[in-house]
């Protein structure tokens, strides 16, 4: 097995291959390869059923079967042209006219036609089916050709051998940290990593450097590069590794932008391109370094379902490819190619599972351009856009009725609307989403794509980026109605993940707080914290919005011993509603109130009615043994370092027996010693030497 050049292949080889039993439209390639107009050029679609093996024998549906007339109709309708067209040209009606040097014979196909290659304008292998473009009878050949062009209009920008589509394949080595979240102010132990990439090219817009000139990047996984502290690269048979850099990370789309900035690192790399969505049925190629070897490693398969897809790594629902080739561990980030060489995918995960076996995911092409788009237009990752609702399938046909639809109207309910979308105030519970953009929603929430196929009326908003408007058609108490609406980024009252971030925390004697995410609830109680999380931390996560912008869910992670907490040791993983009477907003919002309460106590108001007090000033006693008895550097995350100095600054840590100091982390505490040691040796050397005039300002 190899794979199929990238450029348009020769007659010869493309029509040994056979033919699949679709076209989902007819779809041409989209590339400028493709030439001019789409319609100002007739197609010809070439198909031929393959043998099948056992006792099914060579017979087909009588859908198939059916195309396959059509096929062989249309071949033959561009025979009896090119006849008609030689007899205006003088050539007897009943007189053959000798083929040209370059032709290739239909018979098998066409029932005895021929066609004329100095005709073709595109050449393509989808699958096992030949299209050939015709050009019109008046326009001029390729030129330096006269049937058919070896040089391509694509130029020479592009790899011609599968040796050459390999090569622009990369392995990626990568060593990571990640946090502890479930004792925040620690990482873990480091690891190391490798997987796959691929080279490809940037226009060379905003996002990609600004200066007009094409940028060379690499593509791979998110997960791949997650909590990185170093990436590098190493190219197919090169014995060097080269220090990449990482330019933008898409977690929700499980996508990453790598760069080198050594150029020796590009001699001979060639990037490769990208192919259209492929269809059912249509071979792929999986190319990347997966477990069990060191080279690289080719497998194929085809295109088994196109739908949206859950992705593991960013807790979202995208546009996905499934195919029945192997993804291993390793594979992740590598390209999928089509037959003709052409990227239509990056490999990302997996199914695992005893009841399933060659069950692999890629990302679509459609995917990939949004994430390349988003970054050269914002110079980083913005994400999928949401509309901010939740909906319900309209199926019952007493549902319909109760909210007054006709009996030709379709649609899906409107459950609820997040109070901080640019939709709240405009869509209400109750209203029923007839529309989005012009394309009419089906009431089990689907939309048309493709050919005869429906998918979740969701693709048609991951299509769109932050900020976008759509269009909706709505019907409101019986009466329709059309609504301009902006998207947002979603924005989830428990995050999915962190985009890379450290997760916050706030330690006040032995209290530690903190923030919920689904990492955290992962790391607290494993896979399975689906079952195992508290139900109130779990209904916060599966079904309650945001308030405001700001809003987190703040939880005690553990209470550390010591004496002022006494009592308290065992309360771990419950929310925080209240603090001396004020509601929490978020973990900041908290840090401020405690770092600035001059109250003789501090009362936390948690889950199920339980009261936490503790003395003020015990609490900023014992802050910084805690610290030091728990190698904890700070009493607060680096996100909050600016409230601890702002409440320092203002002196508000004052009214307690130890200094504002105490309550500082043991670094900061360190350095503010050595700063005030420092200050008092510099005044007594100017004592000493009577110049005052001479004494640095920062001495003064």
């Amino acid at each position: 097995m190899h794979l199929a050049p990238a450029r348009p292949v020769a007659p010869a080889f493309a029509a040994a291959r056979g033919g699949l039993q679709r076209p989902q439209g007819g779809s041409a390639c989209s590339q400028p390869a493709c030439g001019g107009p789409r319609a100002q050029r007739s197609q010809l679609v070439v198909s031929a059923k393959k043998r099948q093996s056992g006792s099914s024998g060579g017979g087909g549906s009588r859908s198939q079967q059916t195309a396959a007339k059509h096929h062989e109709q249309q071949a033959a309708a561009a025979a009896q042209q090119g006849k008609q067209q030689a007899a205006a040209a003088g050539v007897g009606a009943n007189v053959a006219a000798p083929p040209p040097p370059a032709s290739l014979a239909l018979q098998e196909f066409a029932g005895g036609g021929e066609l004329d290659l100095s005709r073709i304008d595109k050449l393509e292998l989808r699958g096992n089916e030949l299209v050939l473009t015709l050009r019109n009878p008046g326009d001029p050949a390729p030129e330096g050709v006269e049937g058919h062009s070896s040089q391509g209009s694509q130029g020479d920008e592009f790899v011609e051998r599968p040796e050459d589509v390999m090569d622009a394949v990369v392995k990626i080595y990568c060593n990571h940290t990640e946090p502890n979240y479930s004792l925040p102010w620690q990482r873990k132990r480091q690891f190391s990593s490798t997987s796959s990439g691929f080279v490809v090219m940037g226009d060379g817009s905003s996002g990609g450097g600004g200066d007009g000139q094409p940028q060379r990047y690499m593509l791979t996984n998110a997960h791949s590069v997650e909590y990185f502290t170093q990436v590098k690269v190493k190219k197919r048979g090169d014995d060097r590794k080269w220090l990449a850099r990482v330019l933008a990370i898409g977690t929700e789309c499980d996508v990453a932008l790598l760069t080198v900035d050594d150029e020796a690192f590009w001699e001979g790399v060639v990037p490769l391109r990208f192919g259209p969505l492929p269809n059912l049925q249509e071979s792929v190629y999986v190319v990347g370094y997966p477990i069990g070897g060191d080279t690289i490693s080719v497998t194929s398969g085809v295109v088994s379902r196109i739908e949206v897809t859950a992705y593991a790594h960013g807790a979202t629902e995208l546009l996905g490819v499934q195919i029945d080739a192997a993804i291993n561990s390793g594979n992740s980030g590598g390209p999928v190619f089509n037959e003709l060489g052409e990227v239509v995918g990056i490999a990302f995960q997996s199914y695992a599972g005893s009841d399933a076996e060659n069950i692999g995911y890629v990302i679509p092409t459609p995917v990939i351009h949004h994430f390349l788009d988003d970054y050269q237009r914002n110079g980083c990752f913005t994400g999928f856009p949401a509309l901010g609702v939740q909906w319900q399938r309209m199926e019952s046909a007493a549902l319909r009725k109760h909210f007054k639809m006709g009996d030709d109207q379709k649609g899906v309910l409107v459950r609820s609307v997040q109070p901080i979308s640019h939709a709240h105030g405009q869509l209400f519970p109750g209203d029923v989403l007839l529309a989005f953009d012009g394309v009419e929603v089906a009431s089990d929430g689907t939309v048309p794509f493709l050919s005869g196929e429906r998918i979740a009326f969701n693709y048609l908003t991951s299509q769109k980026f932050t900020g976008d408007i759509a269009t909706l058609d709505i019907l409101r108490d019986g009466k329709p109605m059309q609504l301009q609406a902006k998207l947002m980024r979603p924005n989830s009252l428990v995050p999915h993940h962190l985009g890379g971030r450290d997760p916050s925390y706030l330690v006040v004697a032995g209290v530690v707080f903190t923030v919920v995410t689904e990492p955290y609830l992962e790391s607290e109680y494993g896979a399975e914290y689906g079952r195992e999380a508290p139900i109130k931390l779990l209904d916060k996560l599966l079904h309650s919005w945001k308030e405001f912008p700001e809003q987190e869910v703040v939880v005690i992670n553990q209470v550390l011993a010591c004496n002022a907490t006494l009592g308290y040791e065992e309360i771990f993983n419950t929310q925080v509603h209240k603090f001396n009477g004020a509601p929490v907003r978020n973990l900041r919002h908290l840090a401020e109130m405690v770092l600035a309460c001059t109250e003789t106590h501090m009362r936390f108001d948690v889950d199920y009615s339980e009261v936490i007090v503790i003395e003020t000033a015990a609490a900023r006693e014992a802050t910084q043994e805690i610290l030091r008895l728990n190698a904890i550097p700070s009493m607060v995350s680096k996100d909050l370092e600016d409230v601890l100095a702002k409440a320092n600054s203002q002196g508000s840590l004052q009214a307690a027996a130890p200094p504002a100091v105490a309550l500082l982390s043991a670094e900061a505490g360190a350095a503010a010693q050595q700063a005030a040691g420092e200050t008092a040796a510099a005044s007594e050397q100017q004592q000493e030497q009577q110049q005052p005039e001479e004494v640095p300002a920062a001495a003064q």
